[in-house]
């Protein structure tokens, strides 16, 4: 592949302190990235699958929850599938109202048009802090940052978020608690897709106070994409992860070695598996590596529910999947804190976080 020029780092010493990519798109005669955010051997260089996105596993939820004993048990089976093939899966038929999404996005996207100052009062500064927005990852280390703006809170057991824009908390409260509801009728199956008892996972995991993260995510338009990340490789940390988009696609996953453009059906949830997961089933259901790309033509919003166990509990291989077989544990127990805090301080690195705690 031949080299791909660079942008000028002089052309951008106006741009060495940017603190919204959403300023920086909208900057007037902006025609290629600042060196700062270009990445030299770009992943998204590399191959993307040919293969057509309908292979990709899709979970009717009503069955799971109204269907007859014959529907669920089929769908289980193949949610298992779904969980140890892929480590993710579409779900549709979920019952949250298509326009409680829709009023969330739009709440983000208006967060984002918020000021400078009135943004700065949620700025946060350290990762516990139950809200923060800014720019990148983690742009007080990074080298080379990302093309993306975002607004991290924590939602629950208690329920932290912006006052601004008008109407936004108040739909996101309502969104977070449907949404958790899902993730935990979800973790049920995958539960007994591991020949556990129903609910294992929720017991085991403390769900009923279990940290939920909101992260809603924008991706404006780049004038040189492929150049700019959105998002690097990289696996969540939690147990179950759900988004949904704006109609712009960009979110891209890992299977068998290559890369999958993956587009949101319509009134649809993206769900991977995390790495808390990962860690309970022993590795057989394994945190998936995804990225975000951007684009030039459209601005993307994603909107990510991270679901997990309760700060306190320490995650272990289940011993029920280790003890009943030939199994060794392959991953030490860590309290959920403690893991989340091995984050601080570090780059996005796939999944580097879960390599620590291997046996």
């Amino acid at each position: 592949m031949a080299a791909i020029p660079q942008p000028s780092q002089s052309s951008f010493t106006q741009f060495s302190r940017i603190t919204s990519i959403k300023k920086l798109a909208e900057s007037p005669g902006l025609t290629s990235v600042p060196s700062t955010y270009a990445f030299t051997n770009c992943p998204n260089d590399q191959a993307v699958s040919e293969d057509p996105e309908d292979s990709i596993p899709v979970i009717d939820f009503s069955l799971l929850t109204s269907g007859t004993p014959e529907q669920r048990s089929q769908v289980i089976q193949e949610l298992g599938q779904a969980c140890k093939d892929w480590g993710f899966f579409k779900v549709i038929n979920h019952g949250v109202p298509e326009s409680l999404m829709e009023a969330v996005i739009e709440g983000i996207r208006g967060f984002f048009d918020l000021t400078d100052e009135e943004k700065k009062e949620f700025e946060g500064k350290n990762l516990m802090d139950p809200i923060r927005c800014g720019t990148s990852f983690n742009a007080s280390m990074e080298k080379v940052f990302y093309w993306r703006d975002y607004l991290k809170a924590f939602v629950h057991p208690e329920f932290h978020f912006p006052n601004k824009p008008a109407g936004f908390s108040e739909f996101s409260m309502e969104y977070c608690k449907r949404t958790r509801g899902v993730a935990r009728e979800l973790l049920k199956a995958i539960s007994e897709s591991l020949g556990l008892e129903p609910c294992y996972i929720e017991k085991a995991m403390d769900l009923e106070k279990g940290l939920q993260v909101f992260v809603g995510n924008l991706y404006p338009t780049c004038p040189q994409p492929e150049l700019a990340m959105g998002m690097p490789p990289h696996s969540d940390h939690g147990l179950l992860t759900l988004l949904t988009q704006n109609g712009i696609g960009g979110f891209q996953l890992q299977h068998n070695g290559m890369w999958v453009n993956v587009n949101a059906m319509h009134n649809s949830f993206l769900v991977n598996i995390a790495d808390q997961l990962e860690i309970l089933s022993n590795g057989k259901y394994k945190s998936i590596l995804h990225r975000a790309a951007v684009n030039k033509k459209a601005t993307r919003i994603s909107l990510v529910i991270t679901n997990g166990p309760s700060l306190d509990t320490i995650v272990n291989p289940a011993p029920e999947l280790v003890n009943n077989g030939n199994d060794q544990p392959a991953y030490l127990g860590i309290k959920y804190k403690e893991y989340l805090k091995c984050l601080r301080g570090k780059n996005l690195d796939g999944k580097g976080n879960l390599d620590r705690v291997r046996v």
